[in-house]
């Protein structure tokens, strides 16, 4: 097995993979990569499979130093990455010779960058899935839930002898995109008023300083729902509820199980890969969509790995 010890590292920096799946009855969350396109891109670059486990790096402060000679695949936001000084853009393969470190500074461009090895990095399966979530102790390198501290080891098993890989221009998620969010209509929808439908999606939205990976909230011009109280009900990754200040929340993948704030709708899969890249303070419009639209964009985009 190699492995690759770490130096520096900080709270926000976590293994995950694509998440857990069939477990929300028990009130478990999700959990997995918040950009699914840079996991699944940086996992690519090494012939892994797309959902193997890679480590999330959010805002940078995360540094490594290689215990063998390998091949590691870096992809996402741009946080300044460096191999002993020298620059490293994103959305490459690379070679890291033993002794070598390579480290993630500060946000360029972006928010979160990916960081694959070759079969991806060994972790216990918790649930079926090795992913990080800090809130409900499950996942990470000993699946307690831990994030990744200095001094850890990150062990791969994988081959690491192979050609370099570079995606291609056409293939790279453009992070400076400032299309709308796409947004697939909720139940309650219709029971925000009238003003406040064209409000959500003819005005720009701020996101609020206070996110993490469980939401963000956006700030603008308060929402008001006319409908009556809600029972609580399941919740699915990207919701934009709703609460009675008026000011949405866009649920990410740590987000509750169940809620009883009314939603405008859910952010298509690719709206939220694009959202997880954004920084406080950035401006953000919504679109509505419906859900054809939204699955068919969903397909053509995996029909390109």
């Amino acid at each position: 097995m190699s492995r690759l010890t770490i130096e520096a590292s900080t709270p926000l920096c976590l293994l995950q993979d694509a998440g857990r799946f069939g477990v929300r009855h028990l009130g478990v969350t999700q959990g997995g990569a918040t950009d699914w396109r840079s996991m699944s891109w940086a996992n690519w670059l090494l012939g892994n499979n797309l959902d193997a486990a890679v480590i999330e790096i959010t805002l940078g402060g995360f540094t490594v130093v290689a215990e063998q000679d390998c091949v590691l695949a870096l992809a996402g936001a741009d946080l300044g990455a460096q191999v002993d000084g020298e620059a490293l853009a994103p959305w490459r393969s690379f070679r890291l010779h033993k002794g070598q470190r390579l480290q993630l500074t500060q946000p360029l461009l972006g928010a979160r960058a990916y960081l694959a090895a070759p079969g991806g990095f060994d972790a216990p399966k918790v649930l079926g899935s090795a992913a990080t979530v800090v809130r409900e102790a499950l996942g990470g390198l000993d699946g307690m839930g831990r994030a990744l501290s200095q001094g850890a080891n990150l062990g791969y098993s994988g081959n690491s002898v192979m050609l370099l890989r570079e995606l291609t221009a056409d293939q790279r998620p453009d992070l400076n995109l400032n299309a709308p969010l796409d947004l697939v209509l909720g139940a309650q929808i219709g029971e925000f008023s009238g003003q406040s439908l064209f409000d959500a999606f003819n005005s720009t939205w701020s996101l609020d300083s206070r996110a993490d990976r469980m939401g963000i909230r956006l700030l603008g011009t308060a929402l008001q729902y006319q409908g009556k109280p809600m029972i609580s009900e399941g919740i699915p990754l990207g919701a934009v509820q709703v609460p009675p200040d008026g000011q949405p929340i866009v649920l990410l993948n740590d987000r509750q199980t169940i809620g009883g704030y009314p939603r405008l709708g859910a952010l298509t899969p690719l709206a939220l890969a694009r959202l997880a890249q954004c920084l406080p303070g950035a401006q953000v419009r919504l679109r509505p969509v419906v859900q054809d639209v939204a699955y068919r964009e969903q397909v053509e985009y995996l029909q390109r790995f």
